[in-house]
């Protein structure tokens, strides 16, 4: 999966773009009808919005719905491939974190106890 769009006056399909516009953690990104969630974050310039158990940054991986590295919560939807799932005008996307928390060391952890 590319961040590259083809402009429409370019494009031999002679499609007509509609634009809309999603918020993902409270910040705008513009996309195009049509487009997947994936394809409107990466054109956004994000490539992770998941962090994995171990922490690490996840994004698109596969870009078919098989991996589950794309997972994000959508208008209180959890869980949602952003490869698979269209873009639709006004959709709340909210990041996922899978990441394990570690217990605090030193005094601060003895006085949560």
């Amino acid at each position: 999966m590319s961040p590259r769009l083809v402009p429409a006056g370019s494009d031999s399909t002679g499609r007509r773009d509609r634009p809309l516009r999603i918020s993902v953690d409270g910040e705008p990104a513009d996309g195009i009808e049509g487009q997947t969630l994936a394809g409107v974050l990466l054109a956004s310039g994000r490539t992770a919005w998941r962090t994995g158990p171990s922490g690490a940054a996840r994004g698109v991986f596969c870009g078919i719905g098989v991996c589950f590295d794309c997972l994000v919560t959508v208008n209180d939807d959890r869980d949602v491939r952003a490869c698979l799932r269209r873009a639709v005008d006004g959709d709340v996307v909210r990041t996922q974190t899978r990441a394990h928390h570690r217990p605090q060391a030193g005094p601060q952890a003895e006085e949560a106890k």
